[in-house]
């Protein structure tokens, strides 16, 4: 086969996100691809077709949705024309173990730490999760927790924190956090987690995020642990249904919110506004 034509196909940004998508997840249908490109439906359909034409692309029909994947046999060709990511190493846990001693000398022991250095690295690694950067989500995530920890297990701060919560933590979680983030500072401490934490967060959240001036950072999908109930002080859920465990002395709040998973940008728009509105009359309370 005259590979001139896919590779021409493949050199289109477009169409090159979506196969990095694909070669990430898996499979996908339209209207999540969409979504994540903040294209419409049609739009991307169109270069579906392109990407099916040259065979770079399977589709595969279940009931009324439609899947899309990389074509077997295709995989390497299409990394190589994308400059596709090196594979990634194991993460080097004695590493991570060691430094994190270091940072919470006098409160926790090597022993505690490795413990949740190793289960934090389990918790991520499950489902579909992406091996890259692994290791230093391992890392922050693990700290994270010894923070959250701490902060259960001492006296009460002055400062408070809030947990908020969804189902994937990619998206209505992560609005809120980073909105409450930016307007408050470090006057609260806030958090995110998921019942069923997708593999990263949507490039939509990210775009509607950064309409207006706020800054994801590093912030990724992790898991809901019981540590972080504890040391909250306001836990808000966004149709996670009973996930979260329930514990005395904390604030719960639950708002029912649309779920932004693979919408467009426009209509992310709305719902991201909802959760400002919401966050702003929360922080007034708080600080």
């Amino acid at each position: 086969m005259d590979s001139r034509p896919a590779l021409a196909t493949i050199a289109d940004p477009t169409r090159g996100r979506i196969l990095r998508m694909l070669l990430s997840d898996g499979r996908l249908r339209v209207g999540e691809l969409a979504g994540r490109v903040a294209l419409r439906q049609p739009t991307v359909s169109y270069h579906l077709r392109l990407l099916l034409e040259d065979g770079l692309v399977t589709r595969e029909q279940e009931g009324r949705s439609a899947w899309f994947a990389i074509a077997p046999g295709r995989e390497d060709e299409i990394r190589a024309v994308l400059g596709g990511e090196p594979e990634a190493s194991a993460p080097d846990l004695a590493r991570i173990v060691a430094d994190l001693t270091t940072r919470f000398r006098g409160t926790f022991g090597p022993e505690t730490i490795k413990a949740y250095v190793r289960e934090s690295l389990d918790l991520l690694s499950r489902g579909q999760g992406p091996a890259r950067q692994l290791a230093s989500r391992t890392a922050a995530f693990a700290a994270q927790r010894l923070e959250a920890l701490s902060r259960a297990q001492g006296p009460k701060p002055a400062t408070p924190e809030v947990l908020f919560v969804c189902v994937q933590n990619a998206g209505r979680s992560q609005i809120a956090s980073a909105i409450l983030r930016h307007l408050a500072g470090d006057r609260v401490i806030v958090r995110s987690a998921g019942s069923m934490p997708a593999v990263d967060m949507r490039s939509t959240i990210a775009a509607a995020l950064d309409e207006i001036g706020v800054p994801v950072g590093g912030e990724f999908p992790k898991p809901l642990t019981d540590e972080a109930v504890r040391a909250a002080d306001v836990v808000i859920t966004m149709g996670c249904g009973d996930a979260c465990p329930i514990y005395p002395g904390r604030r719960y709040l639950d708002w029912e919110l649309d779920d932004p998973a693979g919408l467009p940008l426009e209509r992310v728009r709305p719902i991201r506004d909802d959760i400002e509105q919401r966050v702003r009359t929360l922080l007034d309370e708080l600080v």
